[in-house]
């Protein structure tokens, strides 16, 4: 077996962010990782964590001048806090580098893979013939004709639910009766959504081609029996926009 070293925990992986070697007929189309600071940002909330560590020292610093009258005393009463939050902030940045650090995803002809975990590493094997549909949620205001950060949830079968605790953070936030894995915090978007419709659709049987055409999101509308609406067959991608974060 020819392992690779790749200079981290887990270097002797068969096939990196797998747990073992493709078959002959599938290949890897994309493989990446979350950005350390997008995760800090979107996945952590760490410039609401700062805004909120900012506002308690500014009410601690008014509550003390309100009560001595010193600006002196009011600065050393709020600067006191000031490691504390700093220790926490860099604490929610630590973390965010371990879910960077550890986390491969990967698009092949057949599935979707991610390897996610930093003290117990699991492997979730998602098949695209089992995949309903996908979303893509820019963490950025960009034109649409231009790449940038995101997210892409990825929409199940109700049968092939995966536990949200199991997922976390690598799950669409407040999700949690029907879980989506999610992948999070990638600095383009893009050109791995053009691909992850053309896995798709190349993964579907031959009865859901017209539907193929519509993307993801069309073919399940029409599986349930109804008409896609304009926002889910807009697009060439066949991937549906969220909101940007």
């Amino acid at each position: 077996m020819k392992a690779h070293h790749n200079g981290h925990e887990h270097e002797f992986e068969p096939e990196y962010g797998l747990p073992e070697k493709l078959p002959q007929d599938e290949r890897i189309l994309w493989q990446g990782s979350p950005e350390t600071g997008l995760v800090f940002r979107h996945v952590f909330h760490g410039r609401g964590l700062a805004i909120y560590f900012g506002l308690i020292l500014l009410a601690r610093g008014g509550q003390q001048y309100a009560d001595s009258g010193s600006a002196a005393q009011a600065l050393a009463a709020a600067l006191w806090l000031v490691p504390i939050f700093a220790l926490g902030l860099l604490l929610f940045w630590a973390m965010a580098y371990l879910v960077a650090k550890t986390t491969v995803y990967t698009l092949t002809s057949r599935r979707v893979a991610m390897r996610i975990g930093i003290v117990l590493n699991l492997t979730l094997n998602l098949p695209l013939a089992r995949m309903q549909a996908a979303q893509v949620r820019p963490l950025t205001q960009r034109p649409a004709d231009e790449d940038g950060p995101g997210e892409i949830a990825l929409i199940l079968h109700a049968e092939d639910k995966v536990a949200y605790p199991h997922l976390w953070p690598h799950a669409r936030p407040w999700h949690f009766a029907q879980p989506q894995p999610m992948f999070r915090a990638l600095p383009a978007v893009k050109g791995l959504g053009q691909l992850l419709t053309q896995a798709w659709q190349a993964n579907q049987p031959a009865s859901l081609s017209a539907e193929s055409a519509l993307g993801p999101a069309g073919a399940h509308a029409s599986a349930r029996g109804r008409q896609p609406s304009a926002q889910q067959v807009a697009g060439q991608s066949g991937i549906n926009d969220m909101e940007p974060a």
